[in-house]
């Protein structure tokens, strides 16, 4: 049950939305959570489960390279879900942009689940799951193919068929970053959804905002908290079903 003063910061940011024709989303796990997706750093994250090596140790590219087998065997049974479908946020997002409100989405997240919901402008600055290539002779595979291999996916021709994700110790892609960053530039509205901003570079993308209004919804606190015109500490399915 949503407090008062909740209500009435929806209420505000519905009237927000109404109002304006060139929002962006800048959206995190938070968003995925919803969806049945464990992210890394809450509670039951998978920071707070027990490995041989740390998570963010086995999503490297140094671990990928030196325990390739290893890598496989934790990146499918943990970073691929495709049993998850898109929740009230994804769904609400994608009519906002056809309503030509939403001009882009920003997301950390690798699921697709933005996409799956209709979403077309959507940057995703970590990669996606649903993208896989081989390393050797560059032929794409489909994230089934992964999934249904044993041990390492390899390629007709030997090489290893990788995902296209940013792995730890990896950059991010360029252009991919340059359009996110003109996105936030511009926007009217930037909505920070579900991100504890507390992975860089992407979170840096905020400080490009100029804005009238930079709305954050999460349920923890962030770093910009203190900069957000309305902040809302509800879960972003629920919220976004209401505007």
């Amino acid at each position: 049950m949503l407090q008062e003063e909740s209500r009435e910061k929806i209420q505000r940011l519905k009237e927000i939305v109404a109002q304006s024709r060139n929002i962006v989303f800048f959206g995190g796990a938070g968003v995925s959570t919803e969806s049945g997706i464990p992210d890394f750093r809450s509670v039951d994250g998978l920071y707070n489960q027990k490995y041989k090596y740390p998570p963010e140790v086995m999503v490297s590219h140094s671990f990928y390279r030196n325990h390739t087998e290893e890598f496989f065997e934790f990146y499918k049974n943990k970073m691929i879900a495709l049993d998850a479908k898109s929740n009230k946020a994804h769904l609400r997002l994608a009519q906002l942009e056809q309503e030509g409100k939403v001009r882009a989405v920003i997301t950390q997240n690798i699921d697709g689940l933005h996409q799956a919901a209709g979403s077309k402008e959507v940057l995703e600055l970590h990669g996606s799951v649903h993208r896989n290539y081989c390393e050797k002779c560059h032929r794409f595979y489909p994230v089934e193919y992964v999934v249904e291999s044993e041990g390492v996916p390899r390629c007709k021709c030997g090489g290893i068929v990788k995902p296209d994700v940013v792995l730890y110790e990896e950059g991010l892609d360029n252009r991919t970053m340059q359009k996110a960053v003109s996105y936030i530039r511009k926007a009217e509205v930037l909505i920070i959804g579900g991100t504890s901003l507390a992975v860089y570079p992407a979170a840096g993308f905020i400080d490009y905002f100029r804005g009238e209004h930079l709305v954050v919804i999460n349920m923890a606190q962030t770093s910009r908290d203190v900069h957000a015109d309305l902040l809302i500490n509800e879960r972003i399915g629920e919220v976004f079903e209401q505007i």
